[in-house]
C-alpha cells in the first residue's frame, strides 16, 4: 500500500477512534511523554538557554527517533503501517476531549452554575478563573477551543501529512514541551526559550490551515478573513492570533481583552472589536466549528500528500 493511502486511512481511523473512544483515563501516551520529559528536566535543569535547548531535543528528538523506528519496523505490512499511523493519530489528537470539556462549562453556564464552571475552567486552559464572571468564563472557552483546535487537532494532521508517525509524535512532542516549560515564569523564561520557539516554528502551519477552514466552515466568511487580517498580528502569539481572530469573525464574537494567568495579568488587544460579546451558546457553537475544521483538515492533508506522492513518483 502507498505511503499516502496508509496516511490517508490511518489518520482517519485515528480521528474516528478519537471521537468514539476520547482520550483514556489512565495510561495515555502523551501523559506518560510528560513523565519522561519532566524526568529529564529534572536532569538537566539550569537557569540557562543552552540546558533547555538540550531538554527540547532530547524530549523532541526522541519522540521522533521513536516513531521513525516503529514506523521502519511495520514497513513491510501495509496492515501494521495502517495499525501504526492510526494508533499513533489517535494518540496526538485531543478533538473529542476538547469538545467534551468545552461543554461541561457550557452546561454548568447554562444550569447558571458560575462556580461550578470555574471549578471547570483549568481543565481546559490556565486562566484564573475566579476572576472571570459567567461572560468572561464563555470567552476563555471559545478562545481555547479556537486555539486547541490549531493544537490539538489541525497541526498533528499537518505534520503527519509531511513526516509520517514522526512527525505525528514529534508535533505532539513539541506541543507538550511548550505547554510545561515554554511559559514566560521567572523558572522558564530561559530554560523553555528553546521549546517555545520550536513551538511557534511548528504550530506555523497548522494555525494558518486552522485560520483559513474557520474561514470557510463558519457563519461570517468575510467576517473571518477582516478579522484576522486586522486583528491577528496584535496578538502576543504568532499562531493563536490568527486562529483566534479568525474563530471571534466566523461566529461573530469579541475576543481578547484583559485575561489572568497564574495572577499575571495581560491585557490583549481585542480581536474583532465589532462583534458582539461572547454569549453561553456560543460554546457549543464553537465546538461545531472545530470539528467542521478538524474533519476538513484531515480531507486537506490527505489532499496534499497524495498530491505531493504524485509529483515525486
Amino acid at each position: 500500500m502507498r505511503a499516502d493511502r496508509v496516511f490517508a486511512y490511518g489518520a482517519a481511523a485515528g480521528l474516528l477512534g478519537d471521537l468514539l473512544l476520547g482520550d483514556p483515563r489512565r495510561g495515555h501516551p502523551v501523559a506518560a511523554f510528560g513523565r519522561a520529559a519532566a524526568a529529564v528536566e529534572r536532569v538537566l535543569w539550569r537557569d540557562d538557554r543552552a540546558r533547555g535547548a538540550l531538554h527540547t531535543a532530547v524530549c523532541a528528538g526522541g519522540a521522533v527517533a521513536l516513531g521513525a523506528v516503529a514506523a521502519r519496523v511495520v514497513r513491510t505490512s501495509p496492515a501494521a503501517s495502517l495499525a501504526l499511523t492510526g494508533a499513533a493519530t489517535w494518540a496526538v489528537v485531543g478533538g473529542t476531549s476538547l469538545a467534551r470539556e468545552a461543554r461541561a462549562v457550557g452546561r454548568a453556564l447554562e444550569a447558571g452554575d458560575v462556580e461550578g464552571a470555574r471549578a471547570r475552567l483549568p481543565h481546559l486552559c490556565g486562566r484564573d478563573p475566579q476572576a472571570l464572571d459567567a461572560d468572561g468564563v464563555a470567552r476563555a472557552v471559545v478562545e481555547s477551543v479556537a486555539e486547541n483546535t490549531s493544537d490539538a487537532v489541525v497541526g498533528a494532521l499537518v505534520w503527519g501529512a509531511v513526516g509520517g508517525v514522526p512527525g505525528l509524535l514529534g508535533f505532539r512532542a513539541v506541543n507538550t514541551l511548550d505547554a510545561m516549560v515554554g511559559h514566560r515564569s521567572p523558572k522558564y523564561l530561559r530554560y523553555g526559550w528553546a521549546s517555545a520557539r520550536l513551538d511557534d516554528v511548528a504550530g506555523w502551519p497548522g494555525a494558518r490551515l486552522t485560520a483559513v477552514l474557520a474561514t470557510l466552515a463558519g457563519d461570517d466568511p468575510r467576517g473571518a478573513v477582516r478579522a484576522w487580517r486586522a486583528d491577528a498580528a496584535a496578538h502576543p502569539s504568532p499562531n493563536a492570533g490568527p486562529v483566534e481572530a479568525s474563530f471571534a469573525g466566523a461566529l461573530g464574537v469579541r475576543l481578547g481583552g484583559t485575561l489572568s494567568y497564574g495572577g499575571r495579568v495581560e491585557h490583549r488587544p481585542v480581536l474583532n472589536g465589532n462583534g458582539r460579546a461572547v454569549g453561553v451558546h456560543d460554546v457549543e457553537r464553537a465546538v461545531r466549528l472545530s470539528k467542521r475544521v478538524s474533519w476538513l483538515a484531515l480531507g486537506v492533508c490527505v489532499a496534499a500528500r497524495r498530491i505531493a506522492k504524485g509529483r515525486t513518483s
